[in-house]
């Protein structure tokens, strides 16, 4: 497996004066890679992606063993820009997800058409900008609680285990931010969080999709008694769900909303931390970055206003948040289906065909990114924004199906990396880790093979 280093580190060693053979000189279609394997489904489909888009180009097809369509990876902007938003309506989400309906049942990740356009409408209003800027204190309060924690840590010069903080952290947050008071209830009724298991449990098959799914009932809870006393107003995502009609008037059915509400936890809680995880991982290994973050951060003093454009105001803060992103998107593979036939890379694309693109590659594309394997916060400029092609940075996809929570998930992590880096600085543990390149494991999300450890130290 390629590790996640990047420092001093260079692109993939890859013979281009020497063609691999190709199984299907074929003029009807972009070429095949030189075996089979499940797209998304091995544990090294992120090595063999980004080796065959270095070999064979921005378009080739794969034969997936328990796949009958045929399998094309796009890496071009032009055809992701087609697939994602210019020609999205030929397009139905793709192969991979299965696994995720299991545990989300029908929310908004895997739902389609209609049902899934409705459910859109009705859950956007509770991400609009100044709904999220309602949910600052939660968020401050959440990680000031953390943070105090980490100062004990730092006196008494015990590692912290980074992944887990960074998990509980966003869990926790994503949690009060679902439930609002109903929450401490929950913890007080099963005598702590009942939901722990996202945090404590990494494996995403057919027994945590139980235990996750048996958590329903404490939703449906939740739902009776807020029912019992409609009059009262909640200031979370559980009651403005609850509050939202469809265009004929129609609420969400229990069942509906405990989908959502799953969805908002596990999607809203993994990919957070997965990134929290990565950006702290950088900038251990950057002590450049971290000290030009920790100037940001110093000389604004602590934030009391905690409004989006206070935290967006941090350049070089949310430099450094889109840079992790860039390198290590949390959703670092996306599938859809072909309904009709299309045209990308200059192929005919037929009817059914599965269509992989991975924001791990496109995120490293050399026609693109300059040195793209090098942590560069600064290449997120305004102006370099301006000159670069628009789909070559997918973080939260694009198109009508782009992530409803980025705005939320940015203010967060802006939140916490301001209030966490003005405190302290992380050092990799034990001494010399840095000089160990971290393995990628690349299921759902892109994460650490294996969770970080790190020694805080006070600034």
């Amino acid at each position: 497996m390629r590790t996640g280093s990047t420092r001093n580190q260079s692109l993939p060693v890859v013979d281009h004066g020497t063609r691999f053979e190709i199984m299907d000189e074929s003029a009807d279609g972009p070429p095949y890679a030189p075996e089979e394997f499940d797209v998304g489904s091995t544990e090294d489909s992120i090595e063999k992606i980004e080796q065959y888009f270095y070999e064979l180009g921005d378009v080739y097809r794969v034969r997936a063993p328990s796949r009958h369509p045929e399998t094309w990876v796009i890496s071009d902007p032009d055809d992701i820009k087609r697939v994602l938003v210019t020609n999205h309506r030929n397009y139905t989400k793709g192969v991979g997800l299965d696994r995720v309906k299991i545990l989300l049942g029908n929310g908004i990740m895997v739902s389609e058409g209609e049902f899934w356009r409705r459910q859109r409408l009705m859950i956007q209003p509770s991400f609009h900008r100044r709904v999220i800027e309602k949910f600052a204190d939660v968020v401050a309060s959440v990680n000031t609680a953390y943070l105090d924690q980490w100062e004990r840590h730092a006196d008494c010069g015990e590692p912290i285990n980074i992944t887990t903080e960074m998990s509980e952290l966003t869990l926790t947050i994503v949690l009060h931010a679902v439930f609002g008071d109903e929450f401490e209830r929950m913890r007080d009724e099963h005598g702590g969080n009942p939901f722990f298991i996202v945090t404590r449990e990494p494996a995403r098959n057919l027994q945590f999709a139980f235990h996750f799914r048996s958590l329903a009932k404490c939703v449906q809870e939740a739902i009776a008694r807020r029912n019992q006393a409609p009059e009262t107003e909640h200031v979370d995502f559980l009651g403005m769900l609850m509050h939202a009609r469809d265009e004929n008037g129609e609420p969400m059915s229990e069942h509906e909303l405990i989908d959502e509400v799953f969805t908002l936890i596990v999607a809203g809680h993994e990919t957070t931390a997965s990134a929290l995880n990565w950006v702290w991982y950088l900038l251990a290994l950057h002590s450049d970055a971290d000290a030009k973050l920790f100037e940001e951060v110093s000389r604004r003093g602590e934030l009391a206003d905690l409004r989006l454009t206070t935290l967006e105001s941090l350049t070089y803060t949310q430099q450094v948040l889109n840079e992790t992103l860039r390198l290590y998107p949390p959703g670092w593979l996306i599938t859809r289906r072909s309904i009709d036939a299309d045209r990308l890379g200059g192929y005919d694309l037929p009817p059914g065909t599965d269509v992989f693109l991975s924001p791990y590659v496109v995120h490293r594309h050399p026609a693109h990114w300059d040195a793209p394997e090098e942590f560069r916060p600064e290449r997120f400029t305004r102006e370099a924004e301006e000159t670069r092609h628009r789909y070559a940075y997918i973080p939260f996809v694009a198109g009508p199906r782009h992530c409803i929570g980025e705005t939320f998930a940015m203010y967060e992590m802006a939140m916490h990396l301001s209030a966490a880096a003005r405190r302290f600085r992380l050092e990799l543990y034990p001494p010399g880790a840095e000089r160990e390149p971290v393995e990628l494991e690349a299921q759902i999300n892109l994460r650490t093979r294996h969770d970080l450890f790190m020694r805080v130290a006070r600034r």
